[in-house]
């Protein structure tokens, strides 16, 4: 399983998630990424987006995702 960690995520939490693949949206070189690309980019390489954007499922209509 490989998992998107969003830019607001600290990094060490991808220690928490050992045997998996783990990157950060600034190591995939997309930080800055509006919300609604990042979703269409993290879609076509990740299973699992994280984030605590609480906003972030008022700006876009996460069901057309499939992350």
């Amino acid at each position: 399983m490989k998992i998107l960690l969003d830019e607001c995520i600290d990094r060490k939490l991808a220690r928490e998630f050992p045997g998996y693949e783990v990157k950060t949206v600034p190591q995939m070189g997309w930080a800055g990424v509006k919300n609604g690309q990042l979703l269409t980019l993290a879609e076509s390489e990740f299973d699992v987006f994280i984030t605590v954007d609480r906003n972030l499922s008022f700006q876009q209509n996460l069901p057309q995702f499939d992350i």
